[in-house]
């Protein structure tokens, strides 16, 4: 249960008795929560089903990866779980299986192996990234709702080492997100 009073004036009732008489509040949100909600730019909130599946992920190492979508423009949910030995392929075509006009965010555990400077063995890694996928083809309307709730999933998600903004199958493609994740490792 959530409970939020947004003070418009400073002079009106309900804002002088939470604040007082101060005429620097103009836009002032209190929000009294039973557990912490992640509401984002664009109002969407984050379903408590998106944290679990990423605490199964990242913890339990149980799915490889989870698609979310935002339902009903009012909360971020998910849409597809891939199994723990999933490639990446089915995590690409999951992505897009709303079609050409639709968005859609993707977790993923990605594997790979990297070899420090200086030794001659490789050691494996994991990395999770986060994704966030609006296709060129999108309506402007709905790239903007995905842009703007992109963070509160970001803040209800914590311990992802990588966010990727993908555009087109060139900037999602496994050789582009390794490029990137190998980026952040230390030599």
């Amino acid at each position: 249960m959530v409970n939020i009073t947004l003070c418009m004036h400073p002079t009106s009732k309900k804002c002088q008795q939470s604040f007082g008489n101060r005429y620097t509040a103009y836009f002032v949100v209190m929000a009294e929560a039973d557990a912490p909600v992640a509401i984002s730019a664009s109002g969407v909130t984050v379903a408590d089903v998106c944290k679990t599946t990423y605490e199964e992920i990242k913890k339990d190492k149980k799915h490889r990866y989870v698609i979310f979508y935002i339902k009903d423009e009012k909360q971020i949910d998910v849409e597809v779980i891939g199994p723990r030995d999933a490639a990446y392929d089915a995590f690409l075509e999951d992505l897009q299986k709303g079609g050409s006009g639709e968005c859609r965010y993707g977790l993923f555990d990605f594997e790979y192996t990297h070899q420090c400077q200086g030794t001659s063995e490789a050691s494996k890694k994991q990395k999770l990234f986060l994704m966030s996928w609006c296709p060129d083809t999108a309506k402007v309307k709905k790239k903007m709702l995905y842009s703007s709730s992109f963070d509160a999933l970001k803040k209800s998600l914590v311990g992802v080492q990588k966010y990727i903004q993908a555009t087109d199958l060139s900037e999602a493609s496994e050789e582009a997100v390794e490029e990137k994740l190998r980026a952040t490792d230390r030599n």
